[in-house]
């Protein structure tokens, strides 16, 4: 981990408040980040602030336009030099031919909209800032299609899209703009809310792999990339556990 530089500015995270998001916001904080941790569960953001002293807690709901603006309007006077759109998740496993419409609407407006309206409402405040950076969560999901995931995949696909076109967009401005496209990493709610609260599917995701990676694996990622020299870019970061030689190949041990 690099050493602490409080001149880092300040983050915003993005569905802070568990897993991949909680993880990154203590991870940034650890290196010398002021953190901004939004998310709709502020009850679980106000523990994750006493874990740290750098973060503070702030209600967001990325499909809510008034939420995001609230949110921004609260940054005032803050130099804003990182983004993490974290905000996202898989909210069913049917087939195409079985699909719930408002599981891919859902889909759509938390990893899509959400982190559009977002980016859009942060943006100002990064190019102010004369060193911002856009890391965009995506997934291996937005590179490579699998079966029972057609919600997922077509979202992180539109997340691939938009760093892209960002990128493309804001070349000449002073923002760097990475995806981090993790594989499977097994965390408290992911695969849970995937399969509705069945936790027995969920955990046969993952059954016989002995070390998938970790919320905090996906953390150290993301700050790595944060703490780069400002000229540095990099476009896009694909991290998986050593037993996913791919989407389709895992490795696993059954007794």
């Amino acid at each position: 981990m690099n050493d602490i530089d409080t001149r880092r500015g300040t983050a915003v995270v993005t569905g802070a408040s568990s897993g991949i998001g909680a993880a990154t916001a203590l991870a940034l904080a650890q290196s010398g980040y002021r953190v901004i941790a939004a998310a709709r569960r502020t009850d679980r953001l106000a523990a994750l602030g006493r874990q740290n002293d750098l973060i503070e807690a702030r209600e967001l709901d990325v499909t809510d336009q008034a939420s995001v603006d609230a949110l921004v309007a609260s940054l005032t006077g803050e130099d804003v030099t990182l983004l993490v759109a974290n905000a996202g998740g898989s909210f069913d496993a049917a087939t195409i031919a079985d699909a719930d419409i408002d599981a891919w609407q859902q889909a759509y407006d938390v990893n899509v909209l959400g982190t559009v309206r977002t980016v859009r409402a942060v943006l100002p405040l990064l190019i102010a800032s004369g060193r911002g950076l856009v890391v965009l969560m995506g997934s291996t999901a937005g590179r490579v299609s699998y079966e029972n995931g057609g919600s997922y995949v077509a979202a992180k696909h539109a997340v691939a899209a938009i760093a892209g076109t960002l990128r493309l967009e804001l070349s000449g401005q002073p923002v760097r703009v990475t995806e981090i496209a993790p594989g499977m990493v097994r965390t408290d709610e992911f695969a849970v809310n995937r399969f509705s609260g069945d936790a027995e599917k969920a955990a046969a995701v993952y059954a016989g792999v002995a070390e998938p990676l970790t919320a905090q694996d996906v953390a150290e990622t993301v700050t790595w990339v944060a703490t780069r020299p400002a000229h540095v870019n990099v476009d896009l970061l694909v991290v998986r556990p050593v037993a996913q030689a791919a989407q389709h190949k895992v490795h696993r041990v059954h007794p």
